[in-house]
């Protein structure tokens, strides 16, 4: 079945380069042209990798910048991929052996296209594109042909889904005011009260208060980040503005090199994408839940002094969102690729220290971020379907 073939399986550079070698193995040389090699199928290098990239090149030239809208492009697409990819499957049961990788690209296309209409032809291109690769490639054409009808149906039940999530319909919880707490009009709502894929609740994993306004704790932690920002190097300065524009997408590429690196199967990429962007999706709930439960104080609102080197989001302090979200992804990530241990790790930590060093945040908030952005990714990774069950979505 095409589904299990590796993505490192053909790769066009290295063709060409052993091509070359041959030519010149006897110390012959060549005046002939090289012919340049033909794209590699997305049944080589993965449907859902090909299209993630598609999504994440879109969210840029869209100048996507929330992050919560990314998480939401970004997680319904990879759901709508992954289902795609267990139908197409299954069919051969039916007798019919659908292309898995079509069926994931048709998926993908309805679901991009829900979110980016004014590129519904880019994407029809796309989609015309792979079905030309298939028949280059002398793929069986009923094979193609229902895998792409399986997908179309499969992303249309996914945007269906997407269209009932409630994202944005919750009101927050009254901001006490007073000392203490953050001062602001019109917070950002993350994922608060949103459906989530597998938490209960966005409370579900709460954490403990943050420390007691005026409290040393506290004062410690306001003046740790009042130094940092006083003595902040050119290299701690560029951590923090690398990071300010990174999520959602930035995280999923380096998902997305992994899974390439480790020549992972249709069905294994389209998983573990999945699974990372559902930790993602429901890890944004649970840190907005916090902050709203908590409206913890700014740094700079608790001292003008300390100086920002990114903008200040509009939502309060605890926990750090680029926190929760590094630490939902890089769990899952951790689990499906453990040798990546030290890089997985270094991600999450710079990810939570740029935002320090912006003067954005306590380090307890980035601390406390990653805490909870792992327990609901390892929720997530607890509760997700596994076998030849599909993700739910009704």
């Amino acid at each position: 079945m095409h589904n299990r073939t590796p993505f490192g399986a053909a790769r066009p550079i290295l063709r060409a380069f052993l091509a070359a070698v041959a030519m010149t193995a006897c110390g012959e040389a060549t005046t002939e042209v090289p012919v340049a090699p033909r794209p590699t199928p997305a049944w080589e290098i993965g449907a859902s990798v090909s299209w993630n990239r598609t999504a994440r090149e879109l969210i840029a030239a869209r100048v996507v910048a929330s992050v919560i809208t990314q998480v939401r492009i970004l997680a319904y697409l990879s759901v709508a991929q992954y289902n795609a990819v267990l139908a197409a499957e299954a069919s051969t049961g039916q007798g019919i052996e659908a292309t898995p990788a079509l069926a994931a690209a048709a998926a993908s296309s309805v679901v991009l296209k829900s979110f980016f209409p004014l590129d519904s032809a880019m994407l029809d291109v796309k989609l015309v594109s792979l079905r030309a690769d298939a028949d280059r490639d002398r793929q069986p054409v009923k094979a193609v042909e229902a895998g792409e009808v399986i997908g179309r149906s499969i992303g249309a039940q996914v945007v269906q889904f997407a269209m009932t999530d409630r994202t944005n319909l919750t009101v927050p919880p009254a901001n006490p005011g007073g000392p203490g707490y953050w001062t602001g009009t019109n917070s950002v709502r993350g994922l608060y009260g949103a459906r989530t894929f597998a938490l209960k609740s966005g409370d579900q994993f709460r954490p403990a208060p943050p420390p007691a306004f005026g409290s040393a704790e506290f004062d410690a932690a306001l003046a740790e980040t009042r130094a940092f920002t006083d003595n902040a190097t050119p290299a701690q300065i560029e951590l923090a503005r690398t990071w300010a524009p990174q999520g959602p997408s930035w995280l999923n590429g380096m998902a997305a090199n992994l899974i390439v690196e480790t020549a992972r199967t249709e069905r294994q990429a389209a998983r573990i994408l999945a699974l990372a962007n559902m930790a993602g999706f429901d890890a944004s709930s649970a840190c907005f839940d916090a902050k709203f439960a908590y409206y913890l104080i700014r740094p700079t609102q608790a001292d003008p002094l300390i100086k920002l080197a990114v903008p200040l989001p509009n939502h309060p302090s605890y926990p750090s969102g680029h926190s929760c979200f590094a630490g939902s992804y890089g769990a899952v990530l951790l689990s499906e690729f453990p040798s990546a241990r030290g890089a997985i790790s270094s991600m999450i930590e710079d990810a939570g220290m740029s935002r320090v060093y912006g003067g954005l945040h306590y380090v307890f908030d980035c601390k406390v971020g990653a805490e909870l952005g792992r327990k609901v990714a390892e929720y997530v990774l607890e509760m997700a379907p596994r076998g030849n069950t599909p993700i739910p979505v009704n």
